[in-house]
């Protein structure tokens, strides 16, 4: 399922993009940004997921939505309100949270930033749903239950989507990718910190090509 697919009234509505399968990245260096960015398109990834777990990150997200237009860029790991606007700024066109709070929900919504908040419980899956988002990240993944827990929650929540993220790696991503429920999932092995680090792109297109090919295989 795309995400066009996921679209709601709310703020949510995810730009489109082709891959289901979102790399999940630190950069400590803001330089190999528009690099890595260049090389998960030549291997078939037109999102990517930019945490701010350093402070390279802000700056990292600004210069792919300068330099590569064609890539989704979008701000990992917020967890505070006020970070919002900065990665708004930046040129985030997305956002995903580990978690969700009313202040966080209150700020994506009044900037009008499509979020995709994290969930781990049912209940908060229904909080969630209250507040309009129907395409959750839930994160950590096969903490959470993985691929039982998905099935088990399609039952009593047929209408909602869901981002794993959290111990999806090539060897599974396929088994959750076949879930009707799930619209993508997210992973850190796509762009390990010592190839980025390495600036080896080549691996890194390979690494993004396996995982698409595995994806479109579906």
């Amino acid at each position: 399922m795309s995400s066009a697919e996921m679209q709601h009234p709310s703020f949510q509505a995810v730009p489109v993009f082709l891959s289901r399968v979102i790399p999940v990245i630190v950069i400590t260096n803001p330089a190999r940004a528009v690099p890595l960015a260049e090389a998960l398109l030549a291997g078939g990834i037109d999102v990517m997921e930019i945490t701010l777990r350093h402070a390279a990150g802000l700056p990292a997200i600004e210069a792919v939505a300068k330099a590569v237009p064609a890539m989704q860029v979008g701000a990992g790991t917020l967890t505070q309100a006020i970070e919002v606007a900065r990665v708004k700024d930046a040129g985030a066109r997305f956002a995903l949270s580990p978690g969700m709070t009313d202040a966080l929900v209150a700020e994506v919504q009044a900037r009008q930033l499509p979020f995709v908040p994290g969930v781990m419980t049912p209940g908060e899956i229904l909080r969630a749903r209250d507040h309009g988002y129907m395409l959750v990240k839930l994160f950590p993944a096969v903490q959470a239950g993985g691929l039982g827990m998905l099935k088990a929650l399609a039952g009593p929540l047929p209408d909602m989507r869901f981002c794993p993220t959290g111990g999806v790696s090539l060897a599974n991503l396929q088994e959750f990718l076949r879930l009707e429920n799930v619209a993508m999932v997210g992973g850190s092995w796509l762009t390990p910190l010592q190839l980025v680090e390495a600036g080896d792109w080549a691996a890194i297109t390979r690494l993004a090509r396996q995982a698409s090919e595995l994806a479109r295989a579906i």
